[in-house]
This record gives C-alpha cells, structure tokens and sequence, in this order.
C-alpha cells in the first residue's frame, strides 16, 4: 500500500493535471458502482455498465477538469494558509462553486440519461434542493480540513476520496427517475 501511495505521488509530481482528472473519473466510477450495487441493490447481473461508463465519462470531462481549475482559481482569490483564509476558500466554495456545480453536474446527468430539456428542468426542480442541502451537511468540514492542511494538487484526491460516498448518493441521485 505504501509502494502504491509513493507511486501516486511520483505520478502526481509529474503529471498533476492527468492524474487529476484520472482519480475524478475512476472515483465517479466506483459512486456509480457503489451505488448500484449498496443503494439500489440492482446485484451484478443488473448492474448498468453503460450508466457507469457515463458517470466516468462525467468525472473524466467535467467533474475533473472543473473542480481541478476551481481549486487554482480559489488559491488565487484567497491567498494564504492560515485557519481564516481555509474558513473563507471553504465559504467561497460552498457559497459560490457548489450550488453551480451540483446543477451542471443534474443537468450534465440527465442530459446524458436521455432527457428531454423539459424533463430535465422537472429533474433539477425536484433533486437540486435536496442535494445541495444535503451537500452542505458533508463538505463544509471537508473542505474547511483540505484547505488548511492540504497541498493544493492533492485537494482533488483528498475531495475525490471522500467522494466515493457523495459519488454514490449523487449518482443515485442523478439517475433516479
């Protein structure tokens, strides 16, 4: 495990971008596994490979890429290490990038489930609330121990880990119909 952990680190100092946005895309992945197989209980002969591959597709070209450009952009609006400035990075993120996330990534997901515009707009108007409360009972502490400990390439993974269980509740979510 510690060879792993080196390995990720060797990789990570090399190829930040890509390794990024890999760990976005394999972590969605595994919510959408997750989510499968302990939440809706579908078992393995009714696991949906296809909503997997989407969700995957959704970490490697959205979820990734945004979030990690997020994070630069939030270094630079709010400079420093100190307990205020992790306390305002954290209200700037939950105050701010959250809400837009959680809608592009609903709407993202229900555009690649097929929906039609109107379907999607009744989608959000019934999931987008419950989410975004529910994301601010589990990311504001999160996020407040990333920003004042963390390095900032490493914030992505930190986030991505903890993700796997956000990951399973917002694919379920994003894929309820």
């Amino acid at each position: 495990m510690a060879g792993l952990w080196r390995s990720y680190q060797a990789l990570m100092t090399r190829y930040p971008w890509s390794v990024q946005i890999v760990t976005a895309g394999s972590l969605v992945g595994v919510g959408d596994v997750v989510s499968q197989q302990l939440i809706e209980r579908r078992g393995l002969a009714h696991h949906n490979v296809r909503r997997t591959a989407r969700m995957m597709s959704i970490g490697f070209f959205f979820v990734g890429p945004v979030i990690g450009s997020w994070y630069k952009v939030l270094d630079r609006l709010v400079v420093g290490g100190s307990k205020s400035a992790a306390m305002k990075k954290m209200l700037v993120d939950q105050l701010c990038f959250a809400p837009c996330f959680l809608g592009a990534f609903l709407g993202i997901s229900g555009a690649l489930n097929g929906l039609t515009v109107e379907e999607n707009i009744v989608k959000l108007k019934r999931d987008y609330t419950d989410a975004l409360i529910s994301n601010y009972y589990l990311w504001p502490p999160v996020q407040i121990a990333n920003f004042y400990f963390i390095p900032l390439h490493y914030r992505l993974a930190v986030v991505q880990i903890v993700a796997v269980a956000w990951n399973s509740y917002l694919t379920w979510k994003a894929n309820k119909m």
